[in-house]
């Protein structure tokens, strides 16, 4: 009986031992561009250093061929503008990636070109986004501290 019990317990560690270390190659997400692909919501708020706040909201679409869509309505410092944005974006096997991509008024006048960190997560429904550049159109880059969140539509459904 002792023998009996002895080598269930070693058997019933030993599954354990290998179910654990199965957890972490399970539960790590793999990111691709291809699960980038969709519509999104997003938001955004933060400084422009020496301009004033700005908040945002918005569709982005993150299209198969790695370019990035979308129209924003903006408010900084208190000034509302609509403008629609253009670029690119890429995907890293960890779930981080960047966009690069430029936001143009409505007669389709390069305002100005923004570079952004992102990290995906929610199985890639969700992701987060930090401006790392913003450059005008005649040149001048602009200091800033602007992060937000997008969620990808019908995600819930998904």
């Amino acid at each position: 009986m002792k023998r009996n019990i002895g080598q269930r317990t070693i058997a019933i560690t030993v599954m354990a031992m290998a179910l654990a270390s199965l957890v972490p190659s399970a539960v790590a997400q793999q990111c691709s561009s291809a699960g980038a692909v969709g519509k999104y919501a997003f938001s955004d708020h933060g400084t422009v250093i020496g301009v004033g706040p700005r908040a945002a909201v918005g569709l982005l679409t993150f299209k198969p061929s790695g370019q990035i869509e979308g129209t924003v309505t903006a408010s900084l410092d208190g000034n509302i503008a609509q403008t629609v944005l253009s670029g690119t974006y890429a995907v890293n096997p960890d779930c981080s990636g960047t966009a690069t991509f430029g936001e143009f008024d409505g007669s389709g006048n390069l305002i100005l070109t923004v570079t952004v960190a992102i990290a995906w997560d929610a199985s890639m429904q969700e992701a987060r986004f930090l401006f790392t550049s913003v450059v005008l159109a005649d040149g001048p880059s602009l200091p800033i501290a602007i992060d937000g969140d997008a969620r990808k539509l019908g995600a819930s459904q998904e």
